[in-house]
């Protein structure tokens, strides 16, 4: 902890005791934080399970995933780091200079940053942003929605580095190139067969044409007399000789009562007067 006012020592040192940590421990996640401009860390901390992520309002990651109480005290550490330096309870140098940023200066601060031979590299989660500088200059490449928790190198060119992310292991040459030099808009993805783009992700399905409009016409509905009256008279009914017809005609009559057409009064009242008639 050298180099730190006794001020920022003594707040680190508190933090370090409330979630049970080391101060070395301690100091390096907040490193890690400052370098996620207090928004997010990168890290790989024994003490803490070895690699991981941290992002403020969102997902933890630890080394041993289903260590849940490891997971809980990483985002409060990670949190109450966040806090200090954000109220200036914590002061640290700047990390890095102009003089040592190789990457454009849009980009920011890394979460992380690594060398290797003659290559280079540095990650950017809130642009979605991989920068790798080799023998050829700098190169961006869009990180989509991989959150990297690892890195691999070989000897060779760019195409030898490998990332870990929560989607497993993937090399560099399967991420898209965009040496743009500044943030560009996401680019709408070629829709692929099945309904998905070329990035993974589900694509509308387009409208189908509307086909020509065809008209139908209304069918007929024979008007129904209302029933009579119980007071009026009853109406002498013509003779009907076909008690077919009699009988097609209530059939009728029932299929407009479950239309809702004919109430059940009066399909009862009108199926009445047909069977006397039988």
């Amino acid at each position: 902890m050298q180099g730190l006012s006794d001020d920022t020592r003594r707040v680190l040192g508190d933090i370090a005791r409330q979630y049970g940590v080391s101060e070395d421990a301690a100091l390096a996640m907040l490193l890690a934080v400052q370098r996620g401009q207090g928004t997010m860390a990168q890290f790989n901390i024994g003490e803490l399970g070895g690699s991981g992520q941290w992002m403020l309002g969102g997902m933890t990651m630890v080394g041993d995933m289903f260590n849940y109480g490891l997971k809980n005290t990483v985002d409060g550490l990670c949190n109450a780091l966040s806090q200090a330096l954000s109220s200036g309870r914590i002061h640290l140098p700047s990390v890095g200079g102009a003089a040592s940023a190789w990457w454009p200066q849009w980009l920011g601060s890394p979460s992380s940053t690594g060398a290797q031979n003659d290559s280079a590299y540095a990650v950017f989660p809130s642009h979605r942003r991989l920068a790798i500088k080799d023998g050829g200059g700098v190169h961006l490449y869009d990180t989509g929605d991989h959150f990297i928790s690892g890195v691999g190198q070989q000897q060779g060119s760019n195409t030898g580095l490998t990332f870990s992310s929560q989607y497993g292991s993937f090399s560099v040459s399967s991420l898209r190139h965009v040496d743009d030099g500044a943030p560009s808009p996401t680019p709408v993805a070629e829709v692929e067969a099945g309904g998905f783009r070329s990035d993974g992700s589900l694509a509308a399905s387009p409208q189908p044409e509307m086909a020509d409009t065809v008209s139908i016409e209304p069918t007929a509905i024979p008007a129904i007399q209302p029933p009579a009256s119980p007071t009026a008279p009853p109406a002498t009914a013509a003779p009907m000789a076909d008690s077919t017809a009699i009988l097609a005609l209530i059939e009728k009559l029932a299929a407009l009562r479950e239309a809702g057409i004919l109430t059940d009064a009066e399909f009862t009242a009108k199926k009445t007067e047909l069977l006397s008639r039988l």
